[in-house]
């Protein structure tokens, strides 16, 4: 087929687009070189490179240690944000469930900037159950669900969010380790929490899932059991990213087992 009949896969109607959105298909299925990504989409070589490098300063794409043009960091900030929407929609019957199986309050807390915020709880319907509701933005800078959510970032941002905790470098390396935190919670005086993290994809944490309560419902050591029901609590929310069917919960699934 010739360069002038080649015609883009997904076609809007607006030129410019439908050969951006073809460079993307053919870098999509792996690294390419310039001549790699004209052959591909059967643009003419100008065309191709104007656009690609285009693409590349917007953060649609960028480049390998060879020089061939890869999918860019844009792109895949793009997905964890759906990813991260799918899962608060999902958090509902894994937090209720988490909920009644342990007695504890169960939230789910999301990194914003310098802030953790509260996007999912099922606690107790009164009593202190209104002190974090959902929507709740508390700073990083104290707290198991602050660890979480810092430990795996990188250099970087650690050291930025380092700066003003209460805790350290050390105390992050120990929680990479164990891949929990169990300790006073900041954001609730009195109270204490196990969080641990959720992955988007079994790689990137996006989410820390909380169990919170005061003494003596929290044990000052965690049981088995309880952490034992949190991880696997944070493993189904983190199958929800790759998994498009409906979460179901685990009293469901043992009954139809």
């Amino acid at each position: 087929m010739s360069v002038a009949t080649r015609q883009p896969k997904r076609v809007s109607g607006i030129g410019v687009l439908d050969k951006a959105s073809a460079l993307l298909d053919v870098v999509e299925k792996g690294p390419v070189s310039l001549a790699e990504l004209v052959s591909g989409s059967g643009f003419a070589r100008p065309t191709v490179h104007r656009i690609a490098l285009g693409l590349e300063s917007l953060g649609l794409l960028a480049r390998d240690f060879r020089g061939r043009f890869v999918l860019g960091p844009r792109l895949g900030n793009m997905v964890v944000e759906v990813q991260r929407d799918r899962l608060v929609k999902a958090a509902t019957p894994v937090l209720s469930e988490l909920r009644e199986l342990t007695g504890l309050d169960a939230r789910l807390f999301r990194r914003s900037g310098a802030m953790q915020v509260c996007v999912g709880a099922r606690t107790e319907a009164d009593g202190d159950a209104e002190e974090l509701p959902v929507g709740t933005a508390r700073s990083l800078r104290a707290g198991p669900v602050a660890q979480v959510l810092l430990a795996w970032e990188e250099p970087g941002e650690l050291y930025e969010g380092l700066r003003s905790a209460r805790f350290t470098a050390a105390q992050l390396s120990l929680v990479r380790r164990r891949g929990w935190v169990h300790g006073p919670d900041a954001t609730m005086p009195g109270a204490v929490s196990i969080a641990v993290p959720v992955r988007a994809m079994g790689k990137r944490v996006v989410a820390a899932l909380a169990l919170t309560g005061a003494h003596p419902r929290m044990p000052a050591i965690p049981s088995r059991l309880l952490l034992g029901a949190v991880i696997d609590a944070a493993g189904e929310l983190g199958d929800v990213l790759v998994d498009t069917r409906p979460v179901r919960s685990r009293a469901a699934v043992s009954q139809r087992g």
